[in-house]
């Protein structure tokens, strides 16, 4: 996948849904969408995630990753409807499925009836393993991560990091003895092979910048090392099934998480901002409880459907 520069690249973060367990007439499912220099990827595909897909007005076509948290329907059971929805978009370039282990049989499964895809679809299964460091996929100029979760069933959480190059720098261009019409293909990130030398982007770019993270945590008790693992990130959205501090034991015994418990590891992480989402659909009115988090992490915020923002890479 061709990103072309980066220095203009900007980050486009849309909860696409709120809702935990079942959709309402107000709330979508869980489903988070990031937008990278106009490419699409998606974390969850619960029923209707087109529905909400289209009134945030992102095009359907460009999605070109789903990440799977986990098999529960409301985080799947949308999948053959999206898959179909762009198809009619009109893509025709191959789609990506990533998730835990057993997701090439459940994708099978669920698009018995959507079989007329337009499109090939690769699915990359991710080893579940508590205890060892996260998997990573690095896909063009950005790197996913998963973490295993404690949940009913195997459940990841996922880190997406959007790298940036280091500036160009003339004097080491020259130095490398770089031909000047090379210098704009290696600042974008290509090698090329030009009389009998292999020119390499890190001839004519300095120390590579900080990026942009994002986080993405639903459906689990906190488990070691989540804090470590969305640390520093920009945007952090967890799931806050409970608003009520009460309801601790529920959580448990369900496997979730409450505001608190949220706020916890966002302030563990470091994190610069905390969205909470999926719902529980016996709390109706979120903004209520969200002090119990703000008292634990201030940057704290209540996830409605389509809440978006706009992720910019640090000046340095």
């Amino acid at each position: 996948m061709s990103l072309g520069k980066d220095e203009n690249y900007l980050l486009d973060v849309a909860l696409l849904g709120t809702g935990g367990m079942m959709p309402l007439p107000n709330r979508f499912l869980t489903s988070l969408l990031l937008r990278f220099n106009g490419r699409l990827l998606m974390v969850d595909c619960g029923e209707a995630t087109q529905i909400t897909l289209k009134l945030l007005g992102w095009s359907y076509k460009n999605l070109d990753i789903i990440c799977i948290t986990h098999f529960h329907a409301d985080h799947i059971a949308g999948l053959p409807g999206l898959l179909l929805t762009v198809g009619n978009a009109g893509r025709d370039e191959t789609l990506t499925l990533i998730g835990p282990p057993g997701l090439m049989g459940v994708a099978k499964s669920l698009c018995v009836i959507a079989q007329e895809l337009p499109f090939d679809i690769d699915v990359i299964e991710l080893p579940f393993e508590r205890g060892f460091p996260p998997e990573t996929v690095t896909l063009g100029k950005y790197s996913i991560s998963a973490y295993p979760l404690d949940h009913r069933i195997p459940c990841f959480a996922y880190s997406f990091v959007f790298n940036r190059a280091g500036k160009f720098d003339t004097e080491k261009a020259k130095e490398n003895d770089v031909p000047l019409g090379l210098w704009n293909k290696l600042q974008n990130g290509e090698s090329i092979q030009k009389d009998g030398r292999l020119f390499t982007p890190d001839m004519v770019l300095g120390t590579a910048r900080q990026p942009i993270k994002a986080s993405y945590c639903t459906d689990t008790r906190p488990v070691k090392g989540l804090g470590n693992f969305v640390k520093d990130s920009d945007l952090f959205i967890c799931e806050g099934l409970y608003g009520e501090p009460d309801k601790q034991h529920t959580a448990k015994k369900h496997k979730h998480m409450t505001f608190q418990e949220a706020a916890k590891i966002a302030r563990e992480g470091d994190v610069k901002e905390l969205w909470l989402t999926h719902f529980s659909p016996a709390m109706p009115a979120p903004d209520a409880f969200i002090e119990y988090a703000r008292s634990i992490f201030p940057n704290s915020k209540v996830g409605r459907d389509r809440k978006t923002k706009t992720l910019n890479y640090s000046d340095d």
